[in-house]
C-alpha cells in the first residue's frame, strides 16, 4: 500500500466520525460540511438530497437556514417537556474500502443507532467519496435502513425491498 492510499484512508475515516459526531450532537451545519457542496444523500425509498442547505432542511426537519444552536435547544426542550433524556449515537463498523483511486473511493460500511428507547434502527451506507483540497468529502451517500425499532425516535419507516 501507498503513503498516499494510507493518507487517503484516515482522511476519510475522520469524515465519517465527523458526520456521526456532528450527526449525533444535532450540529447539522458540521455534518453537511462532510459532503461535498453540491454532495448526495439518498435515503432509500426517497428522493436524493441534493447539496448542503437540501441535507441541513431534511435532517433539520424543515428549517435549512435556521441556527444549529436554536434547533437543538429546541429539541431539548421537547425531550423535557417529554420527562425523557435524549440520546443518539451511530456506531460505524465493518468500513469496507470497495475501491480507492486518487480522484475517488467507494466504500461500504453499517450502521447501528441507539437512542433513549436503546437499540433505534440498523442498516449499511453505501458511500462515494472525492478529494476536496487536503479533505475527502461525501460525493453521494446512500443509506438503506434495514431495520428499525416499532417505537423508534429516529428511523422513518422503511420500504421493504
Amino acid at each position: 500500500m501507498e503513503q498516499w492510499q494510507l493518507v487517503a484512508r484516515e482522511r476519510i475515516r475522520d469524515t465519517l466520525a465527523t458526520y456521526n459526531w456532528a450527526g449525533d450532537a444535532f450540529r447539522l451545519h458540521e455534518l453537511a460540511q462532510t459532503f461535498c457542496e453540491d454532495g448526495v444523500l439518498e435515503i432509500r425509498g426517497s428522493e436524493p438530497l441534493r447539496g448542503r442547505d437540501a441535507i441541513i432542511e431534511f435532517l433539520g426537519h424543515g428549517a435549512a437556514g435556521g441556527d444549529d444552536a436554536d434547533r437543538r435547544a429546541a429539541r431539548q426542550a421537547e425531550a423535557e417537556a417529554s420527562g425523557v433524556r435524549r440520546i443518539v449515537r451511530h456506531n460505524l463498523t465493518n468500513v469496507r474500502f470497495v475501491e480507492l483511486t486518487r480522484e475517488e473511493a467507494r466504500l461500504a460500511s453499517y450502521f447501528t443507532v441507539v437512542t433513549e428507547i436503546g437499540l433505534d434502527h440498523y442498516g449499511r451506507y453505501r458511500d462515494t467519496f472525492v478529494p476536496v483540497g487536503e479533505h475527502w468529502l461525501i460525493q453521494h451517500r446512500f443509506v438503506s435502513t434495514d431495520w428499525r425499532a416499532p417505537d423508534s425516535t429516529m428511523a422513518a419507516p422503511y420500504i421493504d425491498g
